[in-house]
């Protein structure tokens, strides 16, 4: 968890570059046009992945591993950033500016080269400078408060955030994210991935819980396991391979054994499954 004056700061250069390349305000965000600004490039001729395909029989299964992860480099001694192309047109802009943070951070400038991973551009990286880079570009793809604006004209439901997503040209799982932390209504965020393959034990693993604030300090943390089995009505949605739906019911435990209700959205991208929950009684009216 970043400090609260570092935040700030990091805010602070975000306000700065976007309203000198003129992106403040303009929809979906202008992550090229950052770039320019910011005096970068990116090198759209050579993606990481075939790198890792060629390294593939010379690389021991360690290196190979770590290779098969990376998703952006930048190179500050030739100002180019360097993208896993395979990802989606979304997922990128975040790396994009991910990598645009290392650079423009004043305090960061003594780094030479970041090599980025789904590790360090999760939220759960335990290292500052990566942490400070996901802040900013999460700042400056949803233009600092602009985004929470937006959100307080519409609904609250797995919509919104979907809608959100393609205003600002951003990952779903990225606005999701924004979403529920920077909502004022008691709500979370459960992400899975790996779900087995039909015919097989019904399973998936846990990737990401997010919480609102407001139901944090109502309910506190929640437990829910690494990995997830039938019980689960979202793991079974997973599992047969349903799209979208908002009727979900499931019982939440918060860390204290309190059995808290809840109705959930689900949406399954075919790479994570997103499953939005709120307590029953929720006044699910504008933000």
């Amino acid at each position: 968890m970043l400090e609260e004056h570092t935040r700030r700061d990091i805010e602070k250069v975000a306000e700065e570059i976007l309203s000198g390349s003129k992106c403040l305000g303009v929809f979906p965000t202008p992550v090229d046009k950052i770039i320019s600004f910011s005096e970068l490039s990116v090198n759209n001729d050579l993606s990481l992945s075939r790198i890792h395909s060629n390294y593939i029989k010379q690389a021991d299964d360690k290196l190979f591993s770590a290779l098969a992860k990376i998703r952006g480099i930048l190179d500050r001694e030739e100002k180019v950033i360097y993208l896993d192309l395979d990802l989606s047109d979304s997922k990128r802009n975040f790396v994009k500016l991910h990598e645009v943070g290392h650079e423009v951070l004043p305090w960061q400038k003594n780094l030479h080269e970041f090599m980025d991973d789904d590790v360090s551009l999760s939220e759960q990286t335990n290292e500052e400078f990566e942490a400070e880079a996901n802040f900013f570009a999460s700042a400056t793809l949803f233009q600092l408060d602009r985004f929470e604006a937006e959100m307080s004209k519409i609904g609250f439901g797995m919509k919104a955030p979907m809608a959100l997503a393609k205003k600002f040209g951003a990952s779903v799982h990225a606005s999701l994210r924004r979403f529920v932390e920077s909502n004022k209504k008691r709500c979370g965020l459960i992400v899975l991935e790996n779900v087995s393959p039909q015919g097989s034990i019904v399973r998936c693993s846990l990737r990401d819980i997010f919480l609102s604030s407001t139901f944090r300090s109502e309910f506190g943390e929640i437990h829910v396991p690494q990995e997830l089995g039938y019980k689960w009505a979202f793991v079974k949605d997973y599992y047969f391979q349903k799209k979208y739906h908002e009727r979900g019911s499931i019982e939440i435990i918060s860390l204290e054994g309190e059995s808290i209700d809840c109705a959930y959205h689900f949406f399954n991208n075919s790479f994570n499954a997103f499953v939005l929950f709120f307590p029953r009684g929720e006044n699910r009216s504008k933000i």
